[in-house]
């Protein structure tokens, strides 16, 4: 029986069974769409990548990215841990990789930058595909009533969004740690939700937050793409960044945060953001993390 590699790795954390669980093929050629989307809904996990050549060949791979129900064009763990797992192997189809990649997806080209600690690759760093994009301005109630809360656990003053720097996300920033704590998915709340607010590359999600002094802490649902609960979000915790930098009223400064989420589902997940504005105009987000391999086998086709 034919079979296909794979491997997992734990991304955004330094501890095995922590962070974000990821699926990567490595060599996914041969395999199509359905095989993939297939594959992607067996693991379960929030998202499985598949690497394929690249179609320019300045460029190291083209990154495929499955949510266990649709493909979606960029996510900040995917990058994160495929770029992890390439730099260990040292190669991507039959060429040496460096320490500055470059994946080809859906959203863009996405720069990638291994981090090493004495000689070993411990992680990744990503450049968001695109510019921070505001697509709506979201009910208040709506998006509370998608993570069973009220209007009233929202932060005073603050209007949930949707916004975007590949995958769009809906932001809202609640009131207290408790507040956030007690949030969880109402699936009938996002239905409606999705219904009036359609998109194309991707169901309505909604990421939580809320400001500590040396850190956010963050809460991220998306049960319309079988996600209940997502312990690390890189791609919303990017949008965030560059959301947060745009409406400081400072017109110049480096805005560098650490998002702390998956706690409450005993994954904790460090996502460190990295931006800066000038004259305005908000650089593109750069999200790092550390990664940690967990499992490795084949897949029988």
């Amino acid at each position: 029986m034919a079979s296909i590699e794979f491997v997992t790795v734990d991304v955004f954390t330094r501890q095995r069974f922590g962070g974000n669980p990821l699926a990567v093929v490595p060599d996914a050629g041969g395999l199509s769409t359905e095989e993939m989307q297939a594959i992607a809904a067996e693991f379960g996990y929030s998202e499985s990548t598949f690497v394929l050549p690249p179609e320019d060949p300045a460029n190291t791979a083209r990154v495929r990215i499955f949510t266990p129900t649709d493909e979606i064009p960029f996510a900040g763990h995917p990058n994160v841990g495929t770029a992890f797992v390439l730099g260990r192997r040292g190669e991507a189809f039959g060429r040496p990789v460096g320490e500055a990649m470059v994946f080809e997806e859906i959203a863009g080209r996405v720069e990638v930058a291994l981090a090493r600690e004495e000689g070993a690759v411990v992680g990744a760093e990503i450049v968001a595909p695109r510019p921070l994009a505001i697509h709506y301005e979201i009910d208040p109630a709506l998006v509370a009533a998608c993570a069973s809360l009220t209007a009233d656990d929202l932060a005073p003053g603050w209007q949930p969004v949707m916004a975007s720097v590949g995958l769009p996300f809906v932001f809202a920033e609640v009131r207290d740690l408790a507040a956030l704590g007690r949030a969880a998915p109402l699936r009938q709340a996002f239905a409606e939700a999705d219904r009036r607010h359609p998109r194309d590359d991707d169901h309505f999600a909604v990421f939580l937050f809320h400001r500590l002094d040396d850190h956010i802490r963050a809460r991220m649902f998306a049960p319309l793409s079988n996600t209940e609960e997502d312990p690390a979000t890189g791609s919303a915790s990017a949008a965030l960044a560059a959301h947060l930098a745009a409406l400081d009223p400072a017109s110049d400064f480096p805005f560098d945060r650490l998002i702390v989420q998956g706690v409450e589902m005993g994954r904790r997940s460090e996502i460190r953001v990295r931006t800066s504005k000038t004259a305005g105009t908000v650089a593109p987000v750069r999200v790092s993390g550390a990664c940690v391999p967990v499992l490795a086998g084949t897949i029988a086709l």
